[in-house]
């Protein structure tokens, strides 16, 4: 996967999005643009940021989409969490690329009305809450019920990356997923955990969050340092 990060001005900030020109595929996504099942060309996966407020968020990905010059179908993504401290998995050809944002961490199956603790408060400038985003990218050919089977495969994956790196939940409330297959050849009609390349989503997928959340986790540790009265607080 070929992911180049740009930027743009926006309000007076300047951000960073990821973009990735892939070229003809067969994408499932659950991405505001693009969602579902059919053919695109790219991925975007902008950052914006944590007070984000626009109401017209498929417009908004259509107009940085025309920015960047991503013509023809793609899927496109938000999120709040530094797509700049975005990771990488990789296993036999499959590679995963994760933006793990975990300020307001949840379990999907919560009790009507549960309020979701903030695992971290917003101390300083230029830190922003976020979600998880993960794109997938699968060298060969994926049936329909092997595209549903792997958004299953990488959200497992998911999950098991972030109760091994000790965060008590299953994602957050917005995380999305795009999971991208080759167009020719014979479609591989399982991608469930333990089918071969099912197996290798799990393991990219797994490696990209899990690299993550422990990074999103020792920036926590560094704020939490610079906020004792010995290291002089934050100023």
């Amino acid at each position: 996967m070929n992911i180049k990060t740009v930027w743009r001005e926006e309000d007076g900030a300047r951000l960073p999005a990821l973009v990735w020109r892939s070229g003809p595929r067969r994408m499932i996504s659950s991405g505001m643009v693009g969602g579902g099942i059919g053919e695109a060309g790219w991925v975007l996966n902008a950052q914006v940021p944590g007070g984000y407020s626009r109401m017209d968020p498929v417009t908004h990905l259509a107009e940085l989409a025309a920015a960047f010059t991503l013509d023809g179908p793609g899927v496109g993504l938000l999120t709040a969490a530094e797509v700049n401290a975005h990771k990488t998995g990789e296993d036999c050809g499959v590679h995963a690329v994760a933006t793990v944002g975990l300020r307001v961490p949840t379990w999907a199956a919560a009790p009507e009305g549960a309020r979701d603790p903030e695992l971290a408060p917003m101390v300083t400038p230029g830190y922003r809450p976020g979600t998880i985003n993960i794109v997938v990218d699968v060298p060969v050919a994926l049936s329909d019920a092997a595209l549903v089977n792997a958004v299953l495969t990488v959200t497992e994956a998911k999950t098991q990356a972030l109760l091994e790196a000790g965060y008590d939940c299953s994602g957050t409330a917005s995380d999305a997923v795009c999971v991208a297959a080759c167009l020719k050849g014979e479609p591989e009609p399982f991608a469930g955990p333990r089918s071969v390349w099912g197996a290798r989503i799990a393991r990219a997928t797994h490696a990209a969050v899990l690299a993550g959340a422990l990074d999103y986790r020792r920036r926590l540790g560094l704020i939490a340092s610079a906020r004792r009265p010995d290291h002089g607080g934050l100023g």
